[in-house]
């Protein structure tokens, strides 16, 4: 009896013992499930890379460079700094999920954007927002939301937006994929193109310089509705940035850092003008048409 009773226990015991170590595991699962994701872990959940031939070589090196980033925080305003790159962000009046962006150093969709083709092509040839970048000079080639994306390649933008304001902009990966910094409280990830809502089409770019593209220089530079400094003013360009110039003329002169001129230069992609003085170059631009 002694020895049976001892057995009993033993085996009782053991049954304890599977018991608790099961319990122990599933609180750990738990556990794990519920912990914050870091960079590390999410980059290996998530496929994120050139996935289909066809694009430039500056693209391809933007693709790599955009999904290096996985992981990294969403941040409303990061990668806006003087140079391209990660930044603390802002507190978007808007969205209450911001309220730690000030903390978190990441990117915005733009800011993401704009890193990635500074490290594929040097320089900063895609600053501003998401708006400024889908209307970008470099813009090479237009793709509307009822293509879809059979004819899109990787490093090829993606928009959303109505009535010809774009709010938010995404890397295409190739295969229906894409990298994204979406939304404060987030980090960039990748995943599936989003067709539906609001979706304004695609661009490709051509990052290298083309005719008739020259840099401002200055800060808080205004663009005008006429080649006036006395007519409405249209966009600010809060640093030195890339634009294109259509046709120029002889108007309004001004005069800035010792410097007078009456050269006004016509900005497409803006609807505006802006005075030579802020561009730079010859105070008349080399190869750059008079306007009628």
């Amino acid at each position: 009896m002694a020895m049976r009773r001892t057995a009993a226990a033993v085996a009782a015991a053991a049954v304890a013992v599977l018991t608790l170590l099961a319990a122990g595991a599933g609180t750990h699962d738990a556990a794990a499930a519920a912990a914050p994701k870091t960079a590390k872990t999410a980059k290996t959940e998530q496929a994120c890379g050139v996935l289909a031939p066809g694009a430039s070589t500056a693209a391809e090196k933007a693709v790599v460079a955009a999904c290096e980033q996985i992981g990294v925080w969403y941040t409303w305003g990061g990668g806006h700094g003087p140079q391209p790159g990660p930044t603390y962000g802002q507190v978007d009046p808007s969205d209450p999920d911001s309220a730690h962006d000030p903390e978190r150093l990441g990117f915005d969709c733009s800011g993401l954007v704009r890193y990635a083709y500074h490290r594929a092509a040097g320089g900063d040839p895609l600053p501003g927002n998401a708006h400024h970048q889908f209307h970008s000079p470099q813009v090479q080639q237009r793709f509307t939301a009822a293509q879809g994306t059979a004819p899109l390649l990787p490093g090829d933008f993606l928009a959303w937006g109505s009535g010809g304001s774009v709010h938010h902009i995404a890397i295409y990966l190739g295969a229906g994929k894409m990298v994204e910094a979406r939304e404060s409280g987030t980090r960039i990830t990748a995943g599936d193109v989003r067709p539906g809502g609001d979706y304004a089409g695609a661009v490709r770019i051509a990052p290298a310089t083309a005719p008739g593209t020259f840099s401002t220089w200055g800060t808080d530079v205004w663009t005008h509705r006429e080649p006036s400094t006395g007519s409405p003013r249209v966009h600010r360009f809060p640093g030195p940035t890339t634009v294109r110039v259509e046709c120029q003329k002889h108007a309004q002169p001004v005069t800035a850092e010792g410097y007078t001129n009456d050269a006004w230069s016509y900005l497409p992609e803006y609807g505006s003008w802006i005075t030579n003085i802020y561009i730079k170059g010859a105070a008349w631009l080399d190869g750059v048409p008079t306007c009628p």
